[in-house]
């Protein structure tokens, strides 16, 4: 199933565009402002994001850079700007198109099915699998220890970009870049949601293993400690030098029908 949320100040655009969509077959999810789309994403994860440039709330086209960085959703600006610079500035905040105001209803349909036509030809991993670890980039949920771990929609976001350096670690100031929708120069900031998000999936926050501070730098993501949670989870070889195993051979040198079935398997 197809889920389309629309960002658009307009409420009768926005109205006549969920219309049209629906009956289309789209699931369709309406916001008139960015703070609306950024508190329902967790609960209403689309595939597609139509977004206004100009929203009551801010830049929509600085919404559309943060949920590049942040969501696996495909992005769609809406703009009355039509200059070269505009559109260039749009796709280049990670927008997959762009749409000059005023649009014809044909136009605007075939441009999302082509963006969809993408989706279900170059879909990308949902889920980030790391064991242990399960990273649900659509429903934007994190399974730990088969355990559903609740996140805010931030601490998701700082964990995501944590997870995907594979264990380099980043500096506060890239994780306020990529993980931060809007510019923030308090690096302390990334300290209060790393000491949350250890609290919430650390067996001892105090000592954490997952999440790791590395000095004078920042904070890494642990693969190795989901990769070594793995290995003690398979099955061990059996060892034939314990007493267990000795017990058993005495007992099949006291049983000629045991020895019999020994000396079978090892012909085989």
């Amino acid at each position: 199933m197809i889920y389309i949320s629309i960002v658009e100040g307009n409420p009768h655009l926005r109205s006549l565009l969920g219309w049209h969509l629906q009956q289309s077959g789209y699931i369709t999810h309406q916001y008139s402002t960015i703070q609306q789309a950024r508190t329902n994403l967790v609960n209403n994860p689309p595939t597609l994001m139509i977004v206004d440039s100009d929203l009551p709330d801010g830049d929509g086209v600085e919404f559309c850079r943060w949920l590049s960085k942040s969501t696996q959703a495909l992005i769609l600006i809406l703009s009355a700007k039509t200059g070269e610079k505009d559109v260039v500035k749009g796709l280049k905040a990670g927008a997959d198109d762009y749409i000059k105001k005023p649009f014809g209803m044909p136009e605007f349909l075939a441009r999302v099915e082509s963006l969809l036509r993408r989706f279900r030809v170059n879909n990308a991993p949902l889920v980030l699998d790391f064991g242990d670890l399960k990273i649900d980039l659509v429903q934007r949920r994190v399974e730990y220890r088969k355990t559903f771990i609740d996140l805010t929609p931030q601490e998701f976001s700082l964990l995501y970009v944590l997870s995907q350096a594979q264990g380099t670690p980043l500096s506060r100031t890239e994780l306020l870049r990529r993980a931060w929708p809007e510019a923030i120069e308090n690096q302390r900031t990334i300290d209060t949601h790393v000491l949350s998000l250890r609290k919430k999936i650390e067996i001892d926050p105090r000592q954490p293993n997952l999440i790791q501070t590395v000095r004078n730098v920042g904070y890494r993501f642990n693969l190795e400690l989901l990769h070594q949670d793995n290995s003690q989870n398979l099955p061990q070889e059996p060892n034939y030098h314990s007493k267990q195993y000795q017990d058993q051979d005495n007992n099949h040198h006291h049983n000629p029908r045991s020895t019999m079935t020994r000396e079978r398997l090892m012909a085989r």
